[in-house]
């Protein structure tokens, strides 16, 4: 069961919880913290006992001189990073007692992680609509645009989760990607297939690897519909049904039939990391959801109004 923080939401961002060693070489919890973040200047981090930052369970301060072995959870907030501001704005399609629809930009983060903190899809939206319990009912690429679905409600957010657990939420994907070679406008296909396409690999994520490895030789995990939406003499553009929800799935996919998508800088080839380039964004957009909805039992259906900039005119 989730342990509840006893410090709240501030600036559209929770507390973090630390989860610390019952007992170690390590006298004090601030000497234990010290090492655990050893990219932090000592004393910086142990002012912030000093100035009362950092919390037990039911919210008391603790000390640099509190033992290892008094509490096995701390809260403090995170420091915010010196952010690159993301300048694209995230827009609410639909909002309800339950649930919030947004439309998110390229570039924007789903959740606080890493370098970024205000420049994220949740944090930007609990600022924005005064809600401090949003939170993401699913999760898209930082790359990619597109519909994100929110809990407003700890309620009810269980029943909305399990939709998607449970691959009970229709989603739609749109893609373009160059124009492959030996492209033919009379039959197209993509690596000799025709369209619609069912691709299925198996993917796995690796630790501390940014992209995923294929695996051919075991059972596939990932299932994706591929439908052609429309083409010209540059690109390909497809509608993308996922049948599963494997990382990089659609990119991953795309790639393996020779239609990569546009501006990917992980597949099929990882490129050397470089700041974004906003004028450049991947050409993969989170275009339709739809589902029952779980405590009415009407039906449901959320339409992207951002388009992808490479996609045919015609």
């Amino acid at each position: 069961m989730a342990t509840l923080s006893p410090l709240p939401v501030r600036d559209g961002v929770g507390a973090t919880r630390l989860h610390l060693p019952m007992t170690g070489p390590w006298p004090t919890i601030g000497a234990y913290m010290a090492e655990r973040f050893f990219h932090l200047e000592p004393e910086r981090l142990l002012s912030r006992f000093d100035r009362g930052e950092i919390v037990a369970r039911d919210g008391s301060p603790l000390t640099r001189e509190t033992p290892l072995g008094a509490h096995e959870f701390v809260w403090y907030y995170r420091e915010p990073p010196v952010e690159r501001e993301i300048p694209f704005e995230i827009e609410v399609l639909h909002q309800d007692r339950d649930l919030v629809v947004a439309d998110k930009p390229h570039f924007l983060p789903t959740t606080p992680g890493g370098k970024y903190l205000q420049n994220s899809a949740l944090v930007r939206l609990r600022n924005l609509l005064g809600i401090p319990e949003l939170t993401p009912i699913h999760r898209l690429d930082r790359a990619t645009a597109g519909l994100l679905m929110f809990s407003t409600r700890p309620e009810t957010r269980g029943a909305y989760q399990l939709l998607f657990e449970r691959r009970q939420v229709e989603k739609v994907y749109e893609a373009v990607s160059a124009l492959p070679a030996g492209w033919d406008a009379a039959s197209p296909a993509l690596a000799g297939l025709p369209f619609p396409i069912v691709h299925r690999n198996h993917i796995e994520k690796l630790r501390a690897h940014v992209c995923v490895r294929v695996d051919d030789a075991r059972e596939p995990n990932s299932e994706t519909l591929i439908e052609l939406h429309g083409f010209d003499d540059r690109v390909v553009h497809t509608l993308l049904r996922p049948h599963s929800g494997r990382m990089h799935q659609l990119r991953v996919h795309l790639a393996a039939l020779g239609a990569g998508i546009l501006n990917d800088g992980f597949y099929p080839e990882l490129l050397p990391e470089a700041p974004d380039d906003f004028t450049r964004p991947l050409q993969l957009l989170a275009r339709e959801l739809r589902f029952t909805d779980p405590l009415s039992g009407a039906p449901r259906e959320f339409v992207t109004r951002r388009t992808l900039q490479e996609a045919p005119s015609v």
